[in-house]
């Protein structure tokens, strides 16, 4: 049997100090982590190339200019496939995800290399209310397009991917390199193939005296999301259609009598 190898995968842009944080945590609960900085002007990124220096376990990628979260990932896990990796495990640089879960979520990874590892989000009173409840919808759609696949959370952001099969999707088309990539990379998956199991995590969303940064932009990125699951829908229509006429053919093959049935 093959051998399995994680690693940790942080994208970040703009994300101040906390970044240092959450790398330090992150560390402290899994080696190596790699950063993939997208494009920040935050003077960030020289942070966390003078960190590199002293913390042999961690690798910091810099890209020139911002290309959004999902290009940033799948510049990591390339490098991370031809580095020989297997798995990704990805989290925010925000602060937002538990990086003391990361062990176990690896750990159900080795024990079903072949599913994808979905964190089920735990809100707890931090939790803005209009992006709890509109999460819902997103939900709702990813299940509805998967034909009712197990996407306990299609927005949560701590996961673990295998790389192969997620390599493969994104390079399949040229939509998944925004944030909406979470979303499309559950269903995508799904239709290839690839199981998901849901794990709970706790999820904390920091205020800005706390050093909390958010991108998210409520009418813009649901316009995103609207945009993205139209999308999937036809793909999810040409799916369907692809699907009938095989097992039309099948059907039609199958009733033709063979020589030895006669």
């Amino acid at each position: 049997m093959a051998v399995s190898r994680h690693l940790v995968l942080i994208p970040t842009y703009n994300t101040g100090p906390l970044v240092f944080e959450v790398v330090r945590e992150a560390l402290r609960h899994w080696q190596p982590v790699w950063v993939v900085v997208d494009g920040s002007t935050d003077a960030t990124a020289a942070g966390l190339q003078r960190m590199a220096e002293d913390e042999r376990a961690l690798r910091v990628l810099c890209l020139a200019k911002n290309q959004g979260k999902g290009a940033a990932v799948l510049h990591g896990i390339e490098a991370a496939q031809q580095a020989g990796f297997t798995h990704v495990l990805t989290m925010d640089a925000d602060g937002q995800h538990p990086a003391a879960r990361i062990p176990d979520f690896i750990a159900a990874s080795v024990d079903r290399p072949d599913a994808m590892i979905l964190g089920d989000p735990i809100f707890d009173a931090s939790a803005p209310s209009l992006r709890v409840k509109g999460r819902r919808i997103s939900n709702w759609w990813a299940r509805f397009e998967t034909l009712g696949a197990d996407i306990g959370d299609s927005l949560f952001g701590f996961r673990v991917y295998p790389i192969g099969p997620l390599v493969s999707v994104m390079r399949s088309t040229r939509w998944m390199r925004g944030f909406d990539f979470e979303p499309e990379a559950a269903v995508r998956l799904s239709w290839l193939g690839v199981p998901a199991v849901n794990l709970p995590a706790a999820v904390r969303y920091l205020r800005s005296a706390e050093g909390g940064v958010s991108h998210f932009r409520y009418g813009r990125d649901n316009v995103l999301l609207t945009w993205m699951y139209t999308r999937l829908m036809f793909g999810l229509l040409r799916r369907i259609r692809t699907m009938t006429f095989a097992r039309s053919a099948r059907t039609r093959h199958g009733s033709i009598p063979t020589s030895s049935s006669r």
